[in-house]
């Protein structure tokens, strides 16, 4: 099966590994655009631009796409696949209406409610007064989320007033929702959809703030693990029950099927799962030590998802093994990043066996005074160094020993992650 796959980071070089590891040969994948670790294990296309329709379908038909997965949010809610599915491709990701439940946060909130799925509530404003008012109706910490995409910085949890308040000013163009702040553990968890039918993968948790014990400013994500150990009996069920599931049947009612992954933020509170967002696409991350674990064909589940073929289909298998990755950040991430610097040792750090990289921001470029090759980090989140072994603390070993070989001038990791499953 022919395979282009959208994106140039961390997710979708994790993508590419587990088709590879589960089936997929290298000469069927073509990435797009890539960077340049994925570009050692398929086929990059920096020319293509992932966020216009009209050229990734066009390219598509030329080279007898089969299957187009699209990793980050941007092309979905650009309505890349809206253009692909117009040309009979199959696509694994949301169409651009029902890529409005990550787009707008307010629209999510409103097919939850109508779906009678478990959320925190929430206020819609448009002013900062609003978002002053709101803020004294729901107490600290305030939560504020920008309404549209922000690129994983959107949101801010805080009791600091005068900070929530300039969030919100920065986000204001877009709308911003006030939300109560709930309390307890989170949990990702993904299910595939393919309209209709939903099929859970496996939890994760990801690390969202900047540094060790959840201190800083949030980002992207510096870290993940799976399994959870700590997660009650039937988590994974109830959830599909209760959440997945008729979110999936609600969107189908308002005439938007929803096709891809459904990422599931959720939160264990005191009165039960409650959901804290939804994303329309793989969560980085998360992705990195899920799919690591998978032991299914990735190529046959997504095609599946794609063709409405996930009805009677059994839950995807995954190791026994557990999987974490820490993330090397750019120096200043995430407020800004360093420019282009070389990064060193990537070899040595990847020769573990336990041991794979994910390329976040990468790219070649030629050295002035050797000119020689070599890779440069091109933006805040540079890497996720994998690790997978039968316990927490051997990955963990893994994970820190390789990174710790990795020379990044002026990068910072989180030196945390998993930690507390791993005593």
């Amino acid at each position: 099966m022919k395979i282009l796959v959208l994106g140039a980071g961390a997710r979708e070089h994790a993508i590419v590994k587990a088709l590879l590891r589960t089936g997929t040969a290298k000469d069927d994948l073509t990435v797009a655009p890539g960077n340049a670790g994925i570009s050692a294990d398929a086929h990059c296309v920096p020319s293509l631009n992932p966020n216009d329709p009209l050229e990734v379908a066009k390219f598509a038909l030329e080279h007898g796409t089969e299957l187009v997965i699209i990793g980050p949010e941007a092309p979905l809610v650009a309505g890349v696949s809206d253009a692909l599915r117009s040309e009979g491709i199959a696509v694994f990701g949301p169409s651009q209406a029902a890529a409005q439940l990550e787009g707008s946060k307010s629209f999510a909130k409103e097919v939850m409610a109508a779906a009678g799925v478990p959320t925190g509530m929430a206020r819609e404003c448009k002013t900062i007064d609003e978002v002053a008012d709101a803020m004294d109706e729901f107490g600290a910490p305030y939560v504020i989320k920008a309404d549209g995409l922000a690129a994983g910085k959107g949101v801010i949890v805080t009791n600091d007033r005068d900070a929530a308040l300039a969030h919100a000013e920065k986000f204001m163009d877009i709308g911003i929702l006030v939300e109560e702040y709930l309390a307890g553990q989170e949990v990702s968890l993904f299910f595939l959809a393919d309209g209709k039918t939903v099929v859970p993968l496996s939890p994760a948790q990801d690390f969202k703030r900047a540094y060790d014990n959840d201190e800083g400013p949030n980002t992207g994500g510096m870290g993940a693990y799976s399994p959870l150990p700590w997660l009650p009996e039937g988590f994974v069920e109830e959830v599909q029950r209760d959440v997945a599931q008729p979110t999936v049947d609600e969107m189908v009612k308002l005439g938007t099927p929803f096709v891809g992954l459904l990422y599931c933020g959720l939160i264990l509170t005191e009165r039960g799962i409650r959901v804290i967002e939804f994303n329309a696409r793989f969560g980085d991350p998360e992705t990195q030590v899920v799919l690591r674990r998978l032991t299914s064909s990735l190529s046959n589940l997504l095609y599946k998802a794609a063709t409405g073929g996930l009805n009677g289909a059994t839950n995807p298998d995954f190791t026994k093994d557990v999987a974490i990755t820490v993330v090397l950040a750019s120096e200043g991430y995430p407020d800004t990043s360093a420019p282009n610097r070389p990064i060193k040792h990537l070899a040595e750090a990847e020769s573990n066996p336990h041991v794979e990289i994910c390329h976040a921001a990468t790219a070649f470029a030629t050295d002035p005074e050797t000119g020689k090759e070599h890779i440069v980090a091109t933006g805040g989140r540079v890497l996720s160094v994998v690790a997978m072994n039968q316990t927490f603390a051997h990955a963990r070993h893994h994970a820190y020993e390789a990174i710790a070989k990795i020379h990044l001038e002026g990068s910072h990791y989180r030196k945390d992650i998993a930690a507390k499953v791993a005593n």
